[in-house]
């Protein structure tokens, strides 16, 4: 212990020389190590990326679900309001549901087929 001690002490006392050692060394060490690393570090990686996917399907599901349980409520309401909605529909107040009014023709369009 007392060795990893004076070592780590030794790199912070040694200037600015020290410092470019250790960073020579690490750029010749870095090529032969970065896919070591990357072979250790990949299943984690997959993993947490396939945790992520769960998360957010299950989450968009709920929040899917919620929503349409709004607009169907929203909907019912402006369609007992006698509204219409977006898709066209309109039901007319349950207290006034009367027989539609229908169009005679008028007598210029009877009499100008002929």
């Amino acid at each position: 212990m007392a060795f990893l001690e004076d070592t780590v002490g030794a790199v912070f006392e040694g200037g600015p020389a020290t410092g470019i050692a250790i960073g020579a060394g690490a750029l010749l060490l870095l090529p032969g190590l970065l896919p070591t690393i990357g072979r250790m570090v990949r299943p984690l990686a997959v993993a947490a990326i396939k945790t992520g996917m769960s998360v957010y399907n299950e989450a968009s599901a709920t929040v899917r679900e919620m929503t349409e349980d709004i607009m169907a409520e929203a909907r019912a309401e402006m369609e007992a309001e006698g509204r219409p909605t977006q898709d066209g529909r309109a039901a007319s107040p349950p207290s006034s549901h009367t027989e539609p009014e229908r169009r005679r023709p008028r007598p210029a369009e009877a009499s100008a087929g002929g």
